[in-house]
């Protein structure tokens, strides 16, 4: 930044050189006659036309060098607080308004770098000519002391109406790409009911809005484009015709009214920059106050040992100074392979890396980590009353999936919550131990672009071919692969929307099953197949995770009747427990659960 306003401040300061130099050829050589001094002025006049040449490229280069440094650094901060927040994030801040910030905002944020080296040259420049005018008129440099500012201060309406259009705008902008982005992932759905043309002709109606508003803000910015060039020019105007009426009456020379000519259009580079950075600094604050709510944002507290915030903050920055202490292992952020649990949060076990803080008081933790179990032992969440079972196969069946989804983020512990595993507070773990040996999968969890291969890797990089296989047929994927043309090593875009509903919820299952968690949470795993498939599903499924501890929060009596032991959960708590068939018999409420408001079914089922 400092050797940016140095070279700002040269290279304007030393505009105002050249005018000087012409005057003195014009004063000293031509009316003169002299022409060894005309020579000797024009060569220095040629000399400060190079000496300007580099200072206006260093000035470039350095600014050019300051604004993408500072996108770089912007974008690397933005970057680590999504990784941060994880699946707070989706019920924060729409998808469109992340694109809009990272696409748009960054970059004009870090455009208002570069308004810092002009801006200081601008005002060396100012005071500078406004010196020299005093030297040749006290009016003329009294002309320029004041018309400069009231330049300023007549833009500056139009200025603060931009940023208000400005922010009206960028707030709908964003608005409207969340809401293309939705309609585009869900496409498929929207053509099955037949509201393609509904969901079209809102997004119409919306994207005129748009329209309209967009041409609030270009037309204040078409003013203010406007201004930066008209008011300046009216400016020059008047004090050349100032100084023309001087040069007439004998107070000022012929070589001093081209030097005022020079000085003062030289003065429209400053004030053209003044009003230029301006603009940029009103769309900068914009954009700012966009990022700001974005790195404002804070993850759900989920209890045990955390990071303190100055801590945090210092390794989410680039370049930042780390402090000296023993580091303490923390969750890796999810990758671009990484499973997906409920509401976008990382699914499953991921490496972990060395954290830059020491362990803290949190909500619902410790003051410093307990040891995980040495072993597959009980997980029991004391909000339902559920105890999962080491090495065996839970069923639950929710009559509210709410239920089913807050009871999937206890046991996983993605919020704060009294669940135990081997009876030791689930809280009170470190959060990395909980991550590799727990794992929530979601059946709509997200599928980053990549081969199926490295999609399905993600959760298990060093999974070789006879794992891939024994998890894809586990579940039910096996055709998926032969369908695809080049089979495991065929591309697939982000979600995989190339794939049916069934495939991807498939693909998603053997993933899960891929990573071999201790113990694996299931939400739904056979909601987009048909009954054939999840049959096999249910069969091999319990194959697949024998021994190992699996909990699987469904409605499906396919899978309900696989299960070891079924927890029918009303209300947020377990009603009853036991084997499927046995609720069926016993519990009036699961057996309508089942036969999901079916009267025969129901009836069938008793």
């Amino acid at each position: 930044m400092l050797r940016g306003s140095l070279f700002g401040a040269a290279w304007m300061t030393g505009l105002a050189v050249r005018p000087y130099l012409i005057s003195r050829a014009v004063d000293d050589g031509l009316r003169a006659g002299d022409n060894r001094a005309l020579a000797l002025w024009v060569a220095a006049i040629v000399v400060s036309g190079v000496a300007l040449s580099w200072l206006g490229i260093m000035r470039h280069r350095t600014m050019t060098f300051i604004r993408e440094d500072a996108k770089a650094r912007s974008a690397a901060v933005v970057l680590r607080q999504l990784s941060r927040v994880g699946a707070v994030l989706p019920r924060r801040a729409a998808a469109g308004e992340v694109a809009t910030v990272g696409g748009t905002d960054i970059d004009r944020a870090a455009q208002v770098m570069t308004v810092t080296g002009p801006g200081v040259g601008a005002v060396v420049a100012y005071l500078v000519v406004a010196v020299v005018l005093w030297s040749i008129s006290p009016l003329l440099a009294l002309c320029v002391l004041v018309g400069v500012p009231s330049v300023v201060l007549v833009v500056a309406p139009l200025l603060r109406r931009l940023e208000r259009a400005e922010s009206v705008y960028r707030q709908q902008q964003g608005e409207l790409t969340a809401r293309s982005g939705d309609i585009v992932a869900g496409l498929r759905v929207l053509a099955g009911v037949g509201g393609r043309g509904l969901f079209a002709r809102r997004y119409a109606a919306r994207s005129r809005d748009l329209l309209v508003e967009g041409y609030r803000v270009g037309a204040v910015n078409s003013w203010i484009d406007a201004a930066t060039v008209a008011v300046p020019g009216l400016f020059l105007a008047a004090v050349v015709w100032l100084s023309a009426r001087m040069a007439v009456t004998g107070d000022i020379s012929v070589g001093e009214l081209v030097a005022v000519y020079g000085y003062v259009a030289t003065l429209v580079v400053p004030v053209w920059f003044l009003l230029e950075g301006g603009h940029q600094l009103i769309r900068g604050r914009v954009a700012a106050r966009r990022i700001v709510a974005l790195l404002a944002v804070e993850p759900d507290g989920v209890g045990g040992p955390r990071d303190t915030p100055a801590r945090a903050r210092a390794a989410a920055v680039p370049g930042s100074r780390r402090p000296a202490r023993p580091a303490t292992p923390v969750a890796a952020p999810a990758g671009p392979d990484t499973p997906v649990a409920p509401s976008g949060r990382p699914a499953g076990p991921v490496p972990t890396s060395g954290g830059p803080a020491g362990p803290v008081l949190a909500p619902g933790g410790s003051a410093s980590p307990v040891a995980a179990p040495g072993g597959p032992a009980d997980l029991h969440d004391r909000s339902s009353g559920l105890t999962v079972r080491a090495g065996r196969l839970t069923a639950v069946a929710a009559a509210d999936p709410t239920d089913a989804l807050a009871l999937a983020d206890r046991l996983g512990r993605y919020a704060v919550s009294d669940a135990t595993w081997g009876g030791v507070p689930l809280t009170a773990v470190e959060l990395d131990q909980v991550r590799a040996r727990i794992l929530v999968a979601d059946h709509d969890a997200h599928l980053f672009a990549g081969t199926l291969r490295e999609v399905l890797r993600g959760a298990r990089p060093d999974g070789d071919r006879e794992r891939i296989t024994s998890a894809l047929h586990a579940a039910s994927a096996e055709d998926v692969v032969e369908a695809l043309p080049d089979g495991l090593d065929t591309p697939l875009d982000t979600r995989a929307r190339s794939l049916s509903g069934g495939q991807r919820q498939r693909v998603r299952l053997a993933r899960a099953l891929l990573a071999e968690p201790e113990v694996l949470i299931l939400v739904e795993p056979t909601s987009a197949v048909d009954a054939h498939t999840e049959a096999r599903i249910a069969e091999r499924l319990r194959r697949a995770r024998a021994g190992r501890t699996t909990v699987v929060l469904t409605t499906s009596p396919l899978l309900l009747g696989r299960a070891d032991e079924v927890a029918h959960l009303v209300a947020g708590r377990v009603a009853a427990t036991g084997t499927h068939a046995d609720l069926l018999d016993r519990d009036p409420g699961y057996r309508r659960l089942v036969a999901r408001g079916d009267a025969d079914a129901e009836q069938a089922l008793r």
